[in-house]
């Protein structure tokens, strides 16, 4: 049985770009705060553009932000704002990089009460989308139903990254997401 042709699972077989993350990343459960804050941030960044275009950015993103190190961006004041303005390697959006920098310290904030970003994803499991939006619309900047919903699925919080006809699909569901608990 073939792949539908409107899957992302068809789409990214064999593209130069899609194909590396949909059989590597994509839906697979992520476990480390500064992995979580890159996906949380590279989905925020995608608002209005082609996953594409993040995934060509990507390099540009690890190193302008310290390869999405939680606390150094935290730490991020005016200077570091207007350098990430500046840098033509990745989204060059005010909302976008105000976002990166609050959600940050918003993480750490969770750190405090959870331990850990995961802690705390785990601590709202299971969630339907409607009600994963309005906690992260409530915790974080520039999260909106499309951004969570991607960030969820792409991290294994919500079903739906691959089809089951997908070769991934079996992969992703042997290292047990979260959404299959």
């Amino acid at each position: 049985m073939g792949l539908p042709p409107e899957s992302y699972c068809h789409v990214a077989r064999g593209h130069e770009f899609h194909g590396s993350y949909h059989d590597r990343e994509y839906g697979f459960p992520l476990r480390g705060d500064d992995e979580l804050f890159e996906r949380l941030i590279l989905e925020i960044n995608q608002a209005g553009l082609s996953w594409l275009t993040i995934l060509k950015k990507r390099p540009g993103f690890r190193a302008a932000y310290d390869d999405f190190d939680v606390e150094r961006v935290a730490g991020y004041g005016e200077r570091d704002r207007a350098r990430l303005l500046a840098d033509a390697g990745i989204v060059r959006n005010r909302l976008k990089v105000d976002a990166a920098i609050h959600n940050a310290r918003q993480i750490l904030r969770i750190r405090d009460g959870h331990g850990s970003f995961v802690a705390w994803l785990d601590a709202h499991h299971p969630r339907g989308k409607p009600e994963w939006v309005k906690l992260f619309e409530k915790t974080f900047h520039f999260t909106g139903g499309e951004i969570t919903g991607e960030f969820l699925m792409s991290t294994g919080y919500l079903p739906g990254a691959h089809v089951p006809e997908c070769s991934v699909y079996d992969r992703v569901a042997a290292e047990g997401p979260p959404w299959m608990r």
